[in-house]
């Protein structure tokens, strides 16, 4: 039997591929483990191929490879492909977490061996984290053989039905047509679809503006060339990350936290990952017996996407805290909206106005108003832009200047009254009409704005013309949630709002 596999085949989707590099780095690590292989069983490997040979029966083989690939330590889920037993045991959790919630979420996928609990870094100098899995005696790849060969131990020919775990997403649509509306494949194709979870990266999620329920985002590389992604699938910052370090606020944020775990922004010319593909599964009210893919982004890794993402990741951090008996993480509402923006290859402010509608919202994001104002000022955008918020920035101060001199002496001046104003003010601006007349209002009854009359000319286009009210929206909003002179608190422990049930990343099973 000879099996030839190759990053061109046109039939091969993103998942094939990861499922070629998955079994490419497989097949180097027996190499170098030197592991006893089956009499006659041949490979060879190159940049965009892998070709397997051998002798005698098909399933013997195929039993062997499975057996040697997906195996099982103290519980957890170890992968040949991805030396996981040597492994930081933080990153050997999140690889078996994160199969469990996107593969193999079905129960009867695996079977499981109970529950074990692991103290788990937040990073250097913080408080533990205390986690809780399920342990598995075994689980579907480990037996798959038999699903590919005939009763004569020879692989099958015809295709064959693909299940879901195989293939997260893919689900047969309606139970009645199940012969209609199945996926299938052809044997060797399902064969590399299970190196899939090698290749492939998982986080955990936790989302404000998605449903809750959706737990954990997989990261489906595409690979142009399987030894180059290799070495990236084994990069240190993978391999000996904290759990910290597996947390993501949304896709966006998961998907270009993959893609710039170097430093360099070239990643495409080391190691041959120009995007990925981002999906979440989670459960919809049609269809609660089962995970579904939610939602999916493709997202680049472009120079200009990756230095600003790389700013948002700098002072947009997700906070680990302390509990009172172990720690837990609050994640970046303001990273989430700037990052889905980013994936989107859209102004990194985009659509803020709308997504933040309510005084609830407001108040996360501007408990973040330090890393904002930051953000603002290191970004690649249109200097303009920039000039905007600063004017905003001069005339909310100028604003609050006056209500400190009309309060009377002893008495503390009503700022958040002013605020909440302002915010809802922006948030009745409809059109470009409503919002010029909000915002010239707000700017001639603040006084003299230095930044207004030295760029006069470039930040009235944001005013007059009526395609960019919108963005003027946005900007004016985040120029109020990231004011931070007088009347601003700048306390560094989160506030109550900020430690709800909402923020805190859920880490049970």
């Amino acid at each position: 039997m000879k099996l030839e596999f190759d990053l061109g085949n046109p039939s091969f989707t993103l998942l094939h591929c990861a499922g070629l590099a998955g079994l490419w780095m497989t097949l180097k690590q027996l190499e170098i483990e030197k592991v006893d292989r089956p009499k006659g069983l041949n490979w060879e490997r190159s940049k965009r191929k892998v070709i397997l040979n051998w002798q005698g029966s098909d399933k013997t083989v195929l039993e062997w490879l499975l057996k040697e690939s997906f195996q099982i330590n103290d519980g957890l889920i170890a992968l040949r492909g991805l030396d996981s037993q040597t492994m930081r045991k933080d990153a050997q959790v999140i690889v078996h977490q994160g199969i469990l919630g996107t593969f193999l979420q079905h129960n009867s996928t695996h079977k499981s061996a109970g529950t074990q609990t692991e103290s788990l870094s937040l990073g250097e100098g913080e408080k533990e984290i205390q986690i809780t899995y399920k342990a598995l005696q075994n689980y579907a790849y480990q037996d798959f053989a038999s699903n590919l060969c005939d009763k004569n131990e020879q692989l099958l020919t015809k295709p064959i039905s693909i299940a879901g775990w195989l293939n997260p997403g893919a689900v047969v649509r309606h139970v009645a047509f199940s012969s209609d509306t199945s996926f299938e494949e052809l044997p060797e194709n399902a064969f590399l679809l299970l190196f899939a979870p090698v290749a492939c990266y998982y986080y955990i999620l936790r989302s404000k503006l998605r449903d809750k329920r959706a737990q954990y985002a997989l990261v489906v590389p595409e690979i142009t060339d399987l030894e180059k992604y290799a070495q990236y699938r084994q990069n240190q910052h993978l391999r000996y990350a904290t759990y910290k370090d597996f947390h993501a606020s949304g896709l966006g944020d998961a998907g270009l936290k993959f893609l710039t775990l170097e430093a360099t922004i070239n990643i495409t010319k080391y190691f041959g990952v120009p995007r990925c593909q981002v999906l979440t599964l989670g459960t919809v009210a049609w269809a609660t017996q089962q995970k579904t893919r939610t939602d999916m982004y493709m997202v680049e890794a472009s120079d200009e996407v990756c230095h600003n993402y790389q700013v948002c990741d700098s002072h947009l951090q997700h906070k680990p805290m302390e509990g009172k008996e172990s720690g837990f993480l609050i994640t970046s509402f303001a990273r989430e909206l700037i990052a889905e923006n980013l994936a989107r290859n859209q102004p990194w402010y985009s659509g803020i106005s709308a997504k933040v509608n309510s005084n609830e919202l407001f108040k996360k994001l501007s408990y973040e108003r330090e890393g904002l104002y930051q953000v603002i000022q290191k970004v690649q955008s249109d200097e303009r832009e920039k000039l905007f918020v600063k004017a905003c920035h001069e005339a909310i101060n100028y604003t609050y200047g006056q209500v400190a001199d009309k309060t009377k002496l002893g008495e503390i001046p009503n700022f958040e009254r002013v605020t909440v104003k302002i915010r809802t003010g922006l948030s009745r601006c409809k059109n470009s009409d409503t919002f010029r007349e909000f915002i010239t209002d707000f700017w001639s009854r603040a006084g003299r704005i230095p930044t207004l009359q030295q760029h006069w000319e470039e930040l009235m286009d944001f005013v007059m013309v009526d395609k960019n009210w919108k963005k003027s929206r946005d900007l004016a909003l985040l120029a109020l949630a990231s004011y931070k002179g007088k009347g601003i608190s700048h306390e560094d422990n989160a506030d109550e709002d900020s430690l709800n049930e909402e923020n805190v990343i859920d880490i049970g099973l």
